[in-house]
């Protein structure tokens, strides 16, 4: 084995970004001729039902004479999000009082079904404004 063999697998730089079940590694690693890319992994936490865990992985190889199209492409991105949504976090993994639009636009604008809500815990809630279906209507 040659000393290209053992630095094309080779990390030379790395970071990790760590975000709730997800993390995110950067890293730099060499080619074969001794050039630099790029591989961002992410990296998810899944819980099976017997308590273990597992993780699947994602990996994005990313070469030299793809970075300036890939940060452009990246920044006019999160640009159009951040500027469309905003900075803050709309989600019911992360809020515990969101409701989704399309279930917020079946209940109805009463201050008695609004108290409801905020006094019922999410599980109730879910089951409130869950429209009944009939599956022999099918």
């Amino acid at each position: 084995m040659g000393k290209n063999d053992i630095r094309g697998n080779e990390e030379i730089f790395s970071k990790v970004l760590r975000a709730g079940r997800r993390t995110y590694f950067f890293d730099v690693r060499a080619t074969r001729a001794e050039d630099y890319y790029l591989t961002i992994t992410e990296s998810k936490k899944f819980t099976n039902d017997d308590g273990s865990f597992h993780y699947k992985k994602h990996k994005i190889y990313l070469y030299k004479e793809d970075f300036q199209g890939f940060n452009e492409l990246l920044q006019e991105m999160t640009d159009y999000i951040l500027d469309e949504k905003g900075e803050e976090v709309i989600s019911d993994r992360h809020q515990s009082d969101y409701i989704a639009p399309a279930t917020a636009s079946k209940i109805e604008d009463t201050p008695e079904t609004a108290s409801k809500i905020e006094d019922t815990p999410e599980t109730e809630t879910s089951a409130k404004t869950f429209t009944d279906v009939s599956f022999d209507d099918i």
